[in-house]
Protein backbone atom coordinates (compact mmCIF):
# COMPACT_ATOMS: atom_id res chain seq x y z
CA UNK A 1 0.00 0.00 0.00
CA UNK A 2 1.59 3.42 -1.02
CA UNK A 3 1.76 6.16 2.07
CA UNK A 4 -1.08 8.58 1.56
CA UNK A 5 0.93 12.20 0.36
CA UNK A 6 -0.52 15.02 1.80
CA UNK A 7 -1.83 17.62 -0.75
CA UNK A 8 -4.01 20.41 -0.65
CA UNK A 9 -5.69 22.40 -3.98
CA UNK A 10 -6.63 26.37 -4.96
CA UNK A 11 -7.69 28.35 -7.19
CA UNK A 12 -5.97 31.21 -7.87
CA UNK A 13 -8.25 34.65 -7.12
CA UNK A 14 -5.37 36.98 -8.91
CA UNK A 15 -3.16 37.44 -11.27
CA UNK A 16 0.46 37.00 -9.13
CA UNK A 17 3.45 34.95 -8.35
CA UNK A 18 2.84 31.09 -7.43
CA UNK A 19 5.53 32.22 -4.85
CA UNK A 20 2.98 34.90 -3.42
CA UNK A 21 0.15 33.13 -3.90
CA UNK A 22 1.94 29.46 -1.60
CA UNK A 23 2.50 32.32 0.54
CA UNK A 24 -1.00 33.82 1.27
CA UNK A 25 -1.48 30.33 2.42
CA UNK A 26 0.96 29.95 5.13
CA UNK A 27 3.37 28.06 3.29
CA UNK A 28 7.00 29.69 4.37
CA UNK A 29 10.25 29.80 2.34
CA UNK A 30 11.68 26.80 4.81
CA UNK A 31 8.01 24.67 3.58
CA UNK A 32 8.97 25.63 -0.44
CA UNK A 33 12.69 24.33 0.09
CA UNK A 34 11.10 20.89 1.43
CA UNK A 35 8.91 20.37 -1.22
CA UNK A 36 11.22 21.27 -3.88
CA UNK A 37 14.30 19.13 -2.32
CA UNK A 38 12.24 16.49 -0.82
CA UNK A 39 10.15 15.12 -3.39
CA UNK A 40 7.24 17.62 -3.39
CA UNK A 41 5.37 19.12 -6.22
CA UNK A 42 3.73 22.30 -7.17
CA UNK A 43 1.20 21.47 -10.21
CA UNK A 44 -0.96 24.40 -11.75
CA UNK A 45 -3.73 22.62 -14.08
CA UNK A 46 -1.81 19.35 -13.58
CA UNK A 47 1.41 20.97 -14.99
CA UNK A 48 4.68 20.99 -12.82
CA UNK A 49 5.93 24.57 -12.07
CA UNK A 50 8.27 26.60 -10.62
CA UNK A 51 7.27 29.02 -7.62
CA UNK A 52 8.28 32.18 -10.46
CA UNK A 53 5.60 30.59 -12.39
CA UNK A 54 2.67 33.68 -13.13
CA UNK A 55 -1.31 32.50 -12.29
CA UNK A 56 -4.20 33.50 -13.60
CA UNK A 57 -7.10 34.05 -12.23
CA UNK A 58 -9.06 30.78 -11.65
CA UNK A 59 -5.59 28.28 -12.23
CA UNK A 60 -6.02 24.91 -9.93
CA UNK A 61 -2.89 24.55 -8.17
CA UNK A 62 -2.29 21.55 -6.13
CA UNK A 63 0.89 21.17 -3.57
CA UNK A 64 2.06 17.87 -2.71
CA UNK A 65 3.78 18.11 0.20
CA UNK A 66 7.02 15.60 1.03
CA UNK A 67 6.23 12.47 2.61
CA UNK A 68 7.42 13.04 6.56
CA UNK A 69 9.47 10.70 8.73
CA UNK A 70 7.87 9.19 11.71
CA UNK A 71 9.98 10.08 14.76
CA UNK A 72 12.40 7.44 15.18
CA UNK A 73 13.19 8.31 19.44
CA UNK A 74 8.86 7.30 19.77
CA UNK A 75 8.19 3.76 20.10
CA UNK A 76 4.88 2.81 18.82
CA UNK A 77 1.74 1.79 21.14
CA UNK A 78 -0.45 -0.64 20.26
CA UNK A 79 -2.85 1.02 23.03
CA UNK A 80 -6.10 2.60 21.79
CA UNK A 81 -6.94 6.45 21.32
CA UNK A 82 -10.29 7.16 22.19
CA UNK A 83 -11.04 9.79 18.83
CA UNK A 84 -13.65 11.84 18.87
CA UNK A 85 -13.23 13.29 15.29
CA UNK A 86 -10.68 12.84 12.14
CA UNK A 87 -10.03 14.25 8.89
CA UNK A 88 -7.59 15.05 6.80
CA UNK A 89 -5.60 17.52 8.55
CA UNK A 90 -6.39 16.97 12.60
CA UNK A 91 -7.47 14.35 15.18
CA UNK A 92 -8.73 15.38 18.00
CA UNK A 93 -8.81 12.83 21.02
CA UNK A 94 -9.73 12.95 24.71
CA UNK A 95 -7.05 12.05 26.51
CA UNK A 96 -7.36 9.72 29.65
CA UNK A 97 -5.50 10.77 32.87
CA UNK A 98 -2.39 8.91 33.60
CA UNK A 99 -1.03 9.50 30.23
CA UNK A 100 1.78 11.51 29.25
CA UNK A 101 1.44 13.28 25.96
CA UNK A 102 4.81 12.82 25.14
CA UNK A 103 7.64 10.55 26.04
CA UNK A 104 9.75 11.41 28.85
CA UNK A 105 12.44 9.92 30.75
CA UNK A 106 10.05 8.23 33.65
CA UNK A 107 7.25 7.52 30.77
CA UNK A 108 9.14 5.92 27.47
CA UNK A 109 6.90 3.23 26.69
CA UNK A 110 3.50 4.46 26.39
CA UNK A 111 2.18 7.90 25.49
CA UNK A 112 -0.12 9.99 23.54
CA UNK A 113 2.75 10.22 21.08
CA UNK A 114 4.03 6.69 21.36
CA UNK A 115 -0.20 5.50 20.17
CA UNK A 116 -0.45 8.36 17.27
CA UNK A 117 2.90 6.66 16.00
CA UNK A 118 1.11 3.15 15.62
CA UNK A 119 -2.37 4.49 14.77
CA UNK A 120 -0.06 5.95 11.86
CA UNK A 121 1.12 3.06 10.45
CA UNK A 122 -1.71 1.09 10.96
CA UNK A 123 -3.54 3.87 8.85
CA UNK A 124 -0.11 4.03 6.47
CA UNK A 125 -0.56 7.82 6.97
CA UNK A 126 3.57 9.21 6.37
CA UNK A 127 3.44 11.50 9.65
CA UNK A 128 4.85 12.39 12.54
CA UNK A 129 3.21 13.29 15.45
CA UNK A 130 2.19 17.51 15.58
CA UNK A 131 0.70 17.66 19.09
CA UNK A 132 -1.65 21.37 18.93
CA UNK A 133 -2.21 21.85 22.62
CA UNK A 134 -0.66 19.22 25.30
CA UNK A 135 -1.96 18.36 28.28
CA UNK A 136 -0.24 17.04 31.89
CA UNK A 137 0.09 13.39 32.46
CA UNK A 138 -2.51 13.80 35.13
CA UNK A 139 -5.35 16.12 33.38
CA UNK A 140 -7.70 14.75 31.08
CA UNK A 141 -9.84 16.17 28.54
CA UNK A 142 -9.60 16.73 24.78
CA UNK A 143 -6.95 17.41 22.81
CA UNK A 144 -5.84 18.24 18.95
CA UNK A 145 -2.94 17.07 16.69
CA UNK A 146 -2.19 17.63 13.67
CA UNK A 147 -1.69 15.57 10.58
CA UNK A 148 0.91 17.06 8.50
CA UNK A 149 3.72 19.96 9.47
CA UNK A 150 1.99 22.55 7.12
CA UNK A 151 -1.35 22.03 9.78
CA UNK A 152 0.68 22.48 12.70
CA UNK A 153 2.15 25.60 11.83
CA UNK A 154 -1.37 27.21 10.93
CA UNK A 155 -2.47 26.14 14.21
CA UNK A 156 0.43 27.07 15.78
CA UNK A 157 0.17 30.63 14.13
CA UNK A 158 -3.76 30.95 15.06
CA UNK A 159 -2.60 29.78 18.91
CA UNK A 160 -0.53 32.99 19.39
CA UNK A 161 -3.60 34.68 18.20
CA UNK A 162 -5.64 33.42 20.61
CA UNK A 163 -7.98 31.55 17.69
CA UNK A 164 -8.26 28.51 19.34
CA UNK A 165 -10.10 28.23 22.39
CA UNK A 166 -10.18 25.92 25.33
CA UNK A 167 -11.78 25.19 28.21
CA UNK A 168 -11.54 23.57 31.57
CA UNK A 169 -13.51 22.05 34.67
CA UNK A 170 -12.00 21.49 37.82
CA UNK A 171 -12.96 20.93 41.54
CA UNK A 172 -10.97 22.81 43.52
CA UNK A 173 -10.60 23.09 47.43
CA UNK A 174 -12.40 25.44 49.57
CA UNK A 175 -15.69 27.77 48.42
CA UNK A 176 -14.42 30.27 45.76
CA UNK A 177 -16.06 33.66 46.62
CA UNK A 178 -16.53 35.11 43.95
CA UNK A 179 -19.08 33.88 40.75
CA UNK A 180 -16.42 35.30 38.11
CA UNK A 181 -13.35 36.55 38.08
CA UNK A 182 -9.93 36.83 36.17
CA UNK A 183 -6.33 35.74 37.08
CA UNK A 184 -3.65 37.66 35.59
CA UNK A 185 -0.48 36.73 37.20
CA UNK A 186 3.06 36.08 35.17
CA UNK A 187 4.25 32.28 36.12
CA UNK A 188 8.69 30.99 36.05
CA UNK A 189 9.61 27.59 37.32
CA UNK A 190 10.21 27.53 41.07
CA UNK A 191 13.41 28.00 42.05
CA UNK A 192 15.50 24.89 42.62
CA UNK A 193 12.53 22.22 40.83
CA UNK A 194 12.32 21.06 37.11
CA UNK A 195 8.77 20.39 37.28
CA UNK A 196 7.15 22.94 39.48
CA UNK A 197 6.03 26.56 38.65
CA UNK A 198 5.14 29.46 40.78
CA UNK A 199 3.51 32.52 40.43
CA UNK A 200 6.51 34.96 40.05
CA UNK A 201 6.64 39.18 38.76
CA UNK A 202 9.56 37.50 37.13
CA UNK A 203 7.58 34.93 35.38
CA UNK A 204 5.67 34.59 31.76
CA UNK A 205 2.24 37.01 31.38
CA UNK A 206 -0.42 34.53 32.38
CA UNK A 207 -4.41 35.07 31.90
CA UNK A 208 -6.99 32.99 33.49
CA UNK A 209 -10.98 33.38 33.87
CA UNK A 210 -13.21 31.20 35.84
CA UNK A 211 -16.75 30.90 36.50
CA UNK A 212 -18.53 29.18 39.79
CA UNK A 213 -20.57 26.05 38.29
CA UNK A 214 -21.47 24.95 41.58
CA UNK A 215 -20.07 25.19 45.51
CA UNK A 216 -20.58 21.53 47.37
CA UNK A 217 -19.47 19.83 50.44
CA UNK A 218 -18.21 16.41 50.30
CA UNK A 219 -17.50 14.59 53.58
CA UNK A 220 -17.28 18.26 55.75
CA UNK A 221 -14.58 19.12 53.03
CA UNK A 222 -16.07 22.62 50.93
CA UNK A 223 -15.05 22.67 47.57
CA UNK A 224 -16.02 24.11 44.52
CA UNK A 225 -16.79 23.15 40.41
CA UNK A 226 -15.22 25.64 38.32
CA UNK A 227 -15.30 26.25 34.90
CA UNK A 228 -12.09 27.89 33.42
CA UNK A 229 -11.05 29.76 30.10
CA UNK A 230 -7.19 29.88 29.22
CA UNK A 231 -6.23 32.84 27.46
CA UNK A 232 -2.57 31.96 27.35
CA UNK A 233 -0.84 28.43 27.48
CA UNK A 234 1.75 28.11 30.56
CA UNK A 235 2.60 25.13 31.90
CA UNK A 236 0.44 24.01 34.83
CA UNK A 237 -0.94 27.03 34.45
CA UNK A 238 -4.64 26.35 36.01
CA UNK A 239 -3.20 24.77 38.79
CA UNK A 240 -0.93 27.68 39.70
CA UNK A 241 -3.30 30.82 39.41
CA UNK A 242 -5.86 28.66 41.29
CA UNK A 243 -3.58 27.53 44.19
CA UNK A 244 -2.47 31.13 44.24
CA UNK A 245 -5.90 32.32 45.26
CA UNK A 246 -6.54 29.70 48.21
CA UNK A 247 -8.19 27.00 46.06
CA UNK A 248 -5.64 24.06 45.02
CA UNK A 249 -7.60 21.25 42.85
CA UNK A 250 -8.38 18.92 44.33
CA UNK A 251 -5.92 15.93 43.81
CA UNK A 252 -3.12 18.16 43.13
CA UNK A 253 -0.65 17.44 45.58
CA UNK A 254 2.31 19.38 43.59
CA UNK A 255 0.37 22.40 44.24
CA UNK A 256 -1.22 21.90 47.86
CA UNK A 257 -4.36 20.02 47.01
CA UNK A 258 -5.16 16.88 49.38
CA UNK A 259 -5.32 13.85 47.25
CA UNK A 260 -7.77 11.85 50.25
CA UNK A 261 -10.96 11.95 47.52
CA UNK A 262 -9.09 11.67 44.36
CA UNK A 263 -5.29 10.31 43.34
CA UNK A 264 -5.11 13.32 40.43
CA UNK A 265 -5.93 16.70 40.16
CA UNK A 266 -9.26 17.17 39.57
CA UNK A 267 -8.93 18.65 36.09
CA UNK A 268 -10.66 18.01 32.45
CA UNK A 269 -10.31 19.93 28.86
CA UNK A 270 -13.88 19.87 28.22
CA UNK A 271 -14.03 22.11 25.11
CA UNK A 272 -12.09 23.46 21.97
CA UNK A 273 -13.38 25.14 19.71
CA UNK A 274 -11.65 26.12 16.55
CA UNK A 275 -11.80 27.74 12.56
CA UNK A 276 -10.22 24.43 10.37
CA UNK A 277 -6.81 24.56 9.05
CA UNK A 278 -8.40 24.49 5.85
CA UNK A 279 -12.05 25.04 5.48
CA UNK A 280 -11.53 28.06 7.73
CA UNK A 281 -15.23 26.28 9.04
CA UNK A 282 -15.71 26.28 12.64
CA UNK A 283 -15.18 23.24 14.12
CA UNK A 284 -16.31 23.03 18.17
CA UNK A 285 -15.79 19.52 20.65
CA UNK A 286 -16.71 19.01 23.92
CA UNK A 287 -16.14 15.86 26.68
CA UNK A 288 -17.99 15.78 29.57
CA UNK A 289 -16.67 15.29 32.98
CA UNK A 290 -15.07 11.44 33.60
CA UNK A 291 -16.46 9.52 36.20
CA UNK A 292 -14.27 9.77 39.06
CA UNK A 293 -14.53 14.10 38.89
CA UNK A 294 -18.34 13.78 38.45
CA UNK A 295 -18.57 11.79 41.80
CA UNK A 296 -17.13 14.15 43.42
CA UNK A 297 -20.35 16.48 43.23
CA UNK A 298 -22.53 13.98 43.36
CA UNK A 299 -23.25 13.13 40.20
Amino acid sequence: MTEQRYSIQFQATKEELLREALSSFGISKKGLTAIKHRGGQLLVNNEEKTVRHMLSVGDLVTIYFPLEQPSEHIQPSSKSLNIVYEDAEIIVLNKPEGLATIPSYLHQEDSVASRLVHYFQKKNIASTVHIVNRLDRDTSGLMCVAKHSYIHYILSERQKKHEIHREYEAIVEGHVEQDQAEIIAPIARKEASMVERTVSEHGQYAHTAYTVLKRFTKEEQPMTHVRLKLYTGRTHQIRVHMASIGHPLVGDELYGGSTVFLSRQALHCVYVSLAHPITNEPIIFEAALPAEIAQLKGE
